[in-house]
């Protein structure tokens, strides 16, 4: 997160075990006891140790991680779905475990909306029906439910379904209700887990690409899971890692890239498009070259590489916001791209 970027959610020292004596097992865990140990001698599992992160507003805040890592069990509790063990959870200032029922209640159906794998729909009810469920559930009148509802639906591009069943639509067009409904409420602030996920794969760009254009017309917070680096990396702000629980590794797609923490970071991006993950802003050198062709700082290294060859040169000026700020050349494009051994 930048340094001058206001923290939506602040989380600290977050813990969660699961099992009869949750709370005289924080302990052990903090001296060092492992998840595989404490499962074996204690029965316990333990599920998050010792999270620190603060989620930046209007950004998107990936988290991810292999199955049973945490990261569902996370962003359970930034609405308090789970309780934790340990820790605070902090939104707009607000304690959320400090929240009453009633406080709780107002604080789901209006700040933060969910957005689910698997969906979360009604059968029973329509495309407009569902769009407009938390909508009613806020209370809003039945005139203003279907307006809200019939302009969600129109952008994320399900204009002529409002009167169909979710049944009789397509994984993607599902995931489409399920994302305008989270939308229609005005939440400032949505927990989407791996909503992606059970797509296929140009399904699942196509989602992508409609959540990224959103996001830049309405600036929500995002809290967004996921198991899939590639995905992590075209859509957070900055990622968090999580391995057995614990945080590895938090930062912007060009730390996690170019700085992995240790060798399991390392190993979950050894595989990745370089070329279309690394940013020529992260390989660039200090000093300026005039006259040469600009490219913005923002360029990932695959488009970079062909402006360069197009123009013929063998060193380009990177540019920010329109002004010089160091230089590339062609040979250290190309090398960023290589697969580290």
């Amino acid at each position: 997160m930048s340094s001058n970027a206001e923290t939506k959610v602040a989380i600290r020292d977050l813990y969660k075990i699961f099992g009869a004596d949750a709370a005289a097992m924080t302990d052990r865990v903090r001296d060092g006891m492992s998840k595989d140990d404490l499962l074996e001698a204690h029965g316990h599992v333990l599920g998050l140790k010792n999270i620190n992160l603060d989620v930046a507003a209007h950004h998107i805040q990936v988290v991810m991680g292999l199955s049973g890592s945490g990261k569902s069990t996370l962003i359970r509790h930034i609405n308090r779905l789970i309780e934790p063990t340990a820790g605070s959870v902090v939104v707009d200032g607000a304690d959320v475990l400090g929240m009453t029922q009633q406080e709780l209640r107002e604080f789901r159906r209006s700040k933060a909306s969910m957005v689910f794998q698997r969906f979360a729909l009604m059968p029973h009810r329509t495309v407009a029906d569902n769009v407009s469920y938390g909508l009613r559930v806020q209370g809003l009148d039945k005139a203003e439910c279907a307006e809200r509802s019939r302009r969600w639906i129109d952008r994320v591009g399900l204009t002529g379904y409002e009167d169909y069943y979710t049944t009789q639509l397509s994984g993607g067009m599902q995931q489409r209700v399920g994302l305008a409904r989270a939308l229609a409420t005005d939440a400032e602030i949505l927990l989407m887990d791996e909503p992606f996920s059970a797509l296929d794969p140009l399904i699942r760009t196509d989602m992508q690409d409609i959540l990224l254009d959103l996001q830049t017309e309405l600036h929500k917070t995002i809290v967004f899971i996921t198991h899939d680096l590639e995905e992590a990396l075209r859509l957070g702000n900055n990622i968090a890692i999580l391995r057995d629980g614990e945080a590895v590794q938090i930062g912007t797609p060009q730390d996690i890239v170019m700085r992995p923490a240790d060798d399991y970071v390392a190993d979950f991006i050894k595989d990745i498009n370089r070329g279309r993950a690394i940013e020529v802003g992260s390989i660039m050198d200090a000093e300026s070259a005039n006259g040469a062709p600009q490219i913005d700082a923002a360029t990932v290294l695959d488009d970079a590489l062909q402006s360069l060859i197009g123009t013929g040169a063998e060193v380009a000026s990177v540019t920010r916001d329109g002004k010089p700020v160091g230089s590339v050349r062609l040979e250290r494009i190309a090398s960023a791209m290589a697969r580290p051994d």
